[in-house]
Parts: C-alpha cells; sequence; structure tokens
C-alpha cells in the first residue's frame, strides 16, 4: 500500500488560498449539522513522527466551533490506564452524539509503536486487531462517522524534519529516542505500518493516505476526507428521517407487529432450546436454613481471603447478575459482598439509561464501570438488557438486537484478554414463585418499593422473554464469560451456588 504513494505531491500557494476559503467555510457547515442531526464524529491522526498531525489537527479545528469538540493527546498508558483493557480509554472517549473527538494517535499505538518497542508479546497481535476492528465497526454500526488519515512522508524527509526540531531549543523536546530509532530502522517499521494497514481497512473504517511531504497538499485532501464523509453520513441520516417521517402514521401499528413478529422469531429459533437451558432448571434444589448458614459463613470467610489475593495479584473480576424480576439478584450479591472489602468492590445497579448515556453508545457506560486491576465490578442487571426488555419492548430495532449478541461477545472478550474473570448469572425462578415473592412485597411495606405496576406488567410478556433469554444464554455464554443458571425457587440454595461458583473461578485463576 504505502510502496505505491506518490510522495512528491504538491500544491501551490495560490491553489492552496483559492480552495482553502471553500473548504473552511463548508466544513463549518457540516460541523452545524452533525451536531443538529446528533451524528458523532471520530477524526482519527496517524502516521510517521514529524509527519505533520499536530499542524494538520491545528488547521482542521480552526475551522470548526471550539464548543463542539476535542482533541485528545494519545501518549503512552498512565498507570491508570494499564490497569484497564487497552481499549478502556479510548471507549471512556468516545464522543456523545452530535460532538467531534480528534485523535493525535490513538489505539493504533498498541500495534505499532509498542509493538516496535516490543511491548506485546506477538501472539496478542491477533487478539488486538481483531479487538480494534470490532471497537470501529460497533461504533459505526451505531452511526458514528469514524475517518482514519494517515499522514506518509518518507525516511529523508523525516530525517530532515527531526534535525530541523532538534536545531531550537524550543522544539527539540519534541523528538525523542524512539523517534531516532524508528527513523533509523525506518523500512521496519514501515513494514509494520503496512501490515496495520492492511488488517484495519475496512469499509465501514477506511484509511486514508495523505502525502505529508507538501503541507498545502496535505491539508487540503484531508479537509476534502473529513468534508465527503461527513456529507455521506448526513445524507444517509437525513434519508432515513425522510423514510421514518413518511410512515408516522402507522407507527403504532408497526410497533405492535414488531413486537408479535420478534416473539415468532424467537420462537422459531430456540423453541427446541427450551428443554435444555430455563425449562431444564431444577427448581426444587434448596438447602435448609441451617445447612445454608453454616455453608454461609463458610463461604463468605473464603471469599474475603479471596478478595484480599486478587487485590494482591492484580486479578480484576467482572459478575453479571440478570434474572426474572423477584429472581433473588439483590440478596445473592448481598451475600457475596457482605465480608469483602468495600474499597475493592463496586455494585453498579443498571437502570435505564439517563440523557448522557442515551448519547453515546449503549456499551459505552459499561465500558465506563470497567475495574482496575485487583478490584472487583458487579452489575445488577447489565448489557444484556439490549437482547431483552430492549428487544420485546421495541426501544431497539431489529438489526440492532440481532449485531449486539457479537457486541457483546467481543466487549467480554477485550476484558478476558487483559485478565479479567468473567462470569454471569442468570437467577431463575418459576412464574408461580414469583407471583408468590410480587405478593410478599406488597404485604410488607418495608418492601412495597420493590414492586411496581411494570413489574406485573412484564409477567404478561412472560413467555416472550423466556425465549429472548434461552437465545441469549446460547448465542453469549463462552469459555471466557460464561452463563451459570442458578437454580433460584430456594433463595438459600441460589445464594449459595452464587458463592460457590465465584469462589471456585476465582481459586482455579489463582492456581493457573
Amino acid at each position: 500500500m504505502l510502496e505505491k504513494v506518490d510522495l512528491s505531491k504538491k500544491m501551490s500557494k495560490e491553489e492552496y488560498k483559492d480552495k482553502m476559503p471553500l473548504l473552511e467555510s463548508r466544513l463549518g457547515e457540516l460541523q452545524r449539522q452533525c451536531k443538529s442531526l446528533k451524528i458523532p464524529v471520530m477524526i482519527v491522526f496517524e502516521g510517521f513522527g514529524a509527519a505533520g498531525k499536530g499542524l494538520q489537527i491545528g488547521k482542521l479545528i480552526q475551522s470548526l466551533d471550539p464548543r463542539g469538540f476535542e482533541v485528545h493527546a494519545i501518549q503512552r498508558e498512565s498507570e491508570e490506564e494499564k490497569m484497564h483493557p487497552f481499549l478502556w480509554r479510548f471507549w471512556t472517549k468516545t464522543p456523545a452524539k452530535g460532538r467531534i473527538a480528534v485523535f493525535d494517535g490513538s489505539w493504533y499505538r498498541k500495534v505499532l509503536i509498542d509493538r516496535f518497542e516490543k511491548k506485546n508479546k506477538k501472539t496478542e497481535l491477533p487478539d488486538a486487531f481483531h479487538s480494534i476492528c470490532s471497537f470501529e465497526k460497533q461504533l459505526t454500526d451505531d452511526g458514528c462517522v469514524l475517518i482514519k488519515l494517515f499522514l506518509d512522508i518518507s525516511k529523508k524527509e523525516q530525517k530532515k524534519r527531526f534535525q530541523k526540531l532538534k536545531e531550537n531549543k524550543e522544539t527539540a523536546w519534541r523528538v525523542s529516542k524512539g523517534d531516532l530509532e524508528r527513523n533509523k530502522r525506518f523500512d521496519e517499521y514501515q513494514a509494520i505500518m503496512e501490515e496495520m494497514l492492511q488488517k484495519t481497512d475496512t469499509d465501514y473504517a477506511p484509511w486514508m493516505i495523505v502525502e505529508a511531504t507538501d503541507k498545502r497538499f496535505a491539508t487540503v485532501k484531508i479537509y476534502s476526507a473529513v468534508i465527503k464523509a461527513l456529507a455521506q453520513q448526513i445524507e444517509k441520516v437525513q434519508h432515513k428521517k425522510a423514510e421514518a417521517d413518511a410512515v408516522k402514521a402507522i407507527r403504532s401499528m408497526e410497533e405492535n407487529v414488531q413486537v408479535s413478529a420478534v416473539a415468532e422469531e424467537a420462537a422459531k429459533n430456540v423453541n427446541d432450546l427450551q428443554e435444555s437451558i430455563l425449562r431444564n432448571a431444577d427448581l426444587t434444589l434448596s438447602y435448609t436454613k441451617e445447612e445454608y448458614k453454616k455453608k454461609l459463613e463458610k463461604l463468605q470467610k473464603k471469599m474475603e481471603l479471596l478478595h484480599g489475593e486478587l487485590y494482591r495479584r492484580r486479578i480484576p473480576v467482572i459478575l453479571g447478575f440478570e434474572g426474572w424480576d423477584a429472581g433473588g439478584k439483590g440478596g445473592a450479591i448481598k451475600r457475596l459482598t457482605e465480608k469483602m472489602d468495600p474499597r475493592g468492590f463496586v455494585v453498579n445497579p443498571t437502570a435505564s439509561p439517563n440523557d448522557i448515556e442515551k448519547a453515546h453508545h449503549y456499551l459505552w457506560r459499561f465500558w465506563r464501570a470497567v475495574p482496575k486491576d485487583g478490584h472487583i465490578a458487579i452489575f445488577d442487571r447489565t448489557w444484556y438488557g439490549r437482547v431483552m426488555v430492549e428487544r420485546i419492548e421495541g426501544f431497539c430495532t431489529k438489526q440492532e438486537w440481532q449485531r449486539a449478541y457479537k457486541e457483546m461477545n467481543d466487549m467480554e472478550k477485550d476484558w478476558a484478554d487483559a485478565g479479567a474473570v468473567v462470569m454471569k448469572f442468570w437467577m431463575q425462578i418459576d412464574k408461580d414463585e414469583q407471583e408468590r415473592r410480587f405478593k410478599a412485597r406488597q404485604e410488607n411495606p418495608e418492601k412495597q418499593w420493590k414492586i411496581t405496576d411494570e413489574d406485573w406488567r412484564n409477567r404478561e410478556k412472560w413467555d416472550q422473554y423466556e425465549d429472548a433469554v434461552n437465545e441469549m444464554l446460547i448465542r453469549t455464554s463462552t469459555e471466557y464469560a460464561p452463563w451459570i443458571v442458578v437454580e433460584g425457587n430456594c433463595k438459600y440454595y441460589a445464594r449459595i451456588k452464587v458463592l460457590e461458583t465465584v469462589v471456585d473461578a476465582i481459586e482455579k485463576r489463582l492456581k493457573g
């Protein structure tokens, strides 16, 4: 790819001055349209050292409203960042809808500079490329415009620019030993660049190679590329909006049909799986109160010790809890954490997304809650709401929930690849037990707040939810992030099973 690039391309000062006013005006106009249409934009600058990334970013943002963008300079990982999966610091920087994020350097550092400096094992590269491509597809599938610009210069030109920077005391600091080493071994680093471009040049996030020897030519090409990408996305969004407006009069009818169709399709897909999953759970399993107390005390003591060992060994743990309303999630979480050091874990209750969360990719709020090494994150309801409540209630499109299975598997794989123990629990009870618990809550003044009209309404869709859950369990239970179905008609049994499962998994990791 790079060997075919003509780095001699130039633009005269007159042509540059003739083109730029129109380009600058157009870019400002497109930014305003993106804000109005709530289109998030990410612009990535990568390339050789001294190729002019900082200069070109400066020129690009001159035409943008500073209230609508943020520039992120990506350097080496901080100590805090090292204690999280490598994509964590980029997920947390993804822009809200209608805003622009500009990256001077990016997630590609892991497969470029870090690879060149041999900070990664060779066996880690395939996973890194997979994570990067998955990350970019998730963002673009959600409507983000991802513009990737690679600024290219020759070895000779790079060396000349480094020398010029070093001659000035005010700019000499910008040339690092790493920069000089990569120039010295330019061909080796270029081969690494070439492989990266080939593996990550996709239809949903293509690379634009920018011939950066002549700065004026590079500026015009960058402006043109950004303008084209934004204009295409705006046209796409406007077209979709027009289609939506055209059928607004029959939206209510379509939504009813959609919910029905979802239920019918789910039944077709997983009807043959039902018997082997939820309906196969033995809900007669139970412990007496005496058995429960004895086992609970022993397991909580183990959990207390293991929690300290997790911190010492810097192993993160991520636990997700899902289940029927009144299925016992809260009780199980309480017994699990009762003897743990409160400074080392966080329980994240997941409710309907707020306005800030709605303005981001649906996985954004869960990435923000990823624990650092040695800590435990517990989610009381999880990212799986997309393939359950959002699917059944029509809060997302069929296309969105269907692609969510892979998105969530990929996210969990990123966590596991970073060393986390990842487990998900489905708290299973039958319909009769749920009704009994609902009525008990209504009759207890201290627990009435736990029961709502929505809980009763959801019971009417029990079969639809059961079908969706069965499909979810089949499609997202993996070796690195398994689902554990917890037989929960007996609360004592459910709490002990959760504790035993977590203790066993942690002990296995510590021995491994």
